[in-house]
């Protein structure tokens, strides 16, 4: 539907998230990274995206690059839009592929999601699977010879060690992993 609605303006579309991965629990919403030649040229693609059914819900910068969202109803679908360079679908990637040939972190994930789930309703999801999720991308950075890694594990963490998902992380590990230590995933070839 993707290809149809905007044809050659997408440059790759790569189906993310827990769907993506076989054998993992998810919630019944697909995630899609969507790039296009220039994200902030939407009157390009936008109005396109919006006659078939999408429905942008926010702008916004993740890891300095611009980002757009959008969701479409059936099926329940988070379409995410993005400039050929940006970083983060990048690490979609890294962090989907690792997770499919890895079933000892496939399971710590889902132990972290059940846990995260069944949480009280003060904590925020992401923040309770947070640990577990920064621990998996160390090791799958670490695996990568795509590039250089300088790990960071979290305090009282060895980087290729088991991770349990009850150590709470800090701004500043979490940062570092997805903010401040990013500048080689600009490398990562696109729709690795």
């Amino acid at each position: 539907m993707l290809t149809e609605s905007i044809g050659d303006l997408a440059l790759s579309i790569h189906h993310v998230g827990s769907t993506s991965v076989p054998g993992l629990a998810a919630k019944p919403v697909i995630d899609v990274d969507l790039t296009v030649p220039d994200v902030e040229d939407e009157h390009r693609y936008l109005p396109r995206l919006e006659a078939a059914g999408f429905r942008l819900i926010f702008r916004d910068v993740m890891s300095g690059d611009p980002h757009r969202q959008l969701t479409f109803a059936r099926p329940n679908t988070n379409l995410h839009v993005w400039s050929p360079s940006a970083i983060e679908p990048q690490r979609h990637t890294v962090f989907t592929d690792w997770l499919k040939k890895n079933p000892t972190d496939r399971h710590r994930y889902n132990a972290a999601k059940a846990a995260a789930s069944t949480a009280d309703g003060t904590a925020r999801y992401n923040d309770l699977k947070a640990a577990a999720v920064y621990d998996i991308y160390e090791r799958a950075f670490i695996a990568d010879p795509r590039h250089d890694h300088d790990p960071h594990p979290r305090p009282g963490r060895v980087a290729g060690a088991a991770s349990g998902t009850s150590v709470p992380r800090t701004e500043t590990d979490y940062g570092r992993l997805f903010r401040g230590d990013a500048a080689h995933l600009r490398e990562y070839p696109t729709g690795s």
